[in-house]
C-alpha cells in the first residue's frame, strides 16, 4: 500500500510563490504516474499536472490554467514530488492533493486523459495541503 503525504501549503498574496512537496512511502513504484490535483470548495477535483515515468523517460502535462507558472519535479529521494507554484492567483486557492498509480493502471492511458479524468485512474491519494491566495 502506498502512502502519500503533502506539505508546503499556506497563505500568500497574489503574485507570490509556494512549493508543495509530496512524500511517497510504502509500496512505491519504479514506474507509473504521479500528479497534483486540486479541489476548491463546491468545485470538482481538477488536474494540475500529471507525470508518467517509462523507464528513463518522463512525460508531463499541465493544465492550461497553470502552464508557465507551475513546475513539477521529482525530488531527492526519488519518491518525492514537488510543485513549484509561481505568480499565484486567487483562483489557485484550493486543497492540493498528490496522487500516484502504477503503470498497470496508467501506462495505456493518454496523459491528457490522466489529467482530466484522474479520479478514474489514480489509486492512491494524499490528504491534501491547503493553498490560499489573497488578492
Amino acid at each position: 500500500q502506498v502512502q502519500l503525504v503533502e506539505s508546503g501549503g499556506g497563505s500568500v498574496q497574489a503574485g507570490g510563490s509556494l512549493t508543495l512537496s509530496c512524500a511517497m512511502s510504502g509500496h512505491t513504484y519504479s514506474s507509473g504516474c504521479m500528479g497534483w490535483f486540486r479541489q476548491a470548495p463546491g468545485k470538482e477535483r481538477e488536474g494540475v499536472v500529471v507525470m508518467r515515468t517509462e523507464g528513463s523517460t518522463i512525460y508531463k502535462t499541465y493544465a492550461d490554467a497553470v502552464k508557465g507558472r507551475f513546475t513539477v519535479s521529482k525530488g531527492i529521494p526519488k519518491n518525492t514530488l514537488s510543485l513549484q507554484m509561481n505568480s499565484l492567483k486567487p483562483e489557485d486557492s484550493a486543497m492540493y492533493l498528490c496522487a500516484a498509480t502504477p503503470s498497470s493502471r496508467c501506462g495505456a492511458v493518454g496523459i491528457w486523459t490522466l489529467l482530466v479524468q484522474g479520479t478514474k485512474f489514480f489509486d492512491n491519494w494524499g490528504q491534501g495541503t491547503q493553498v490560499t491566495v489573497s488578492s
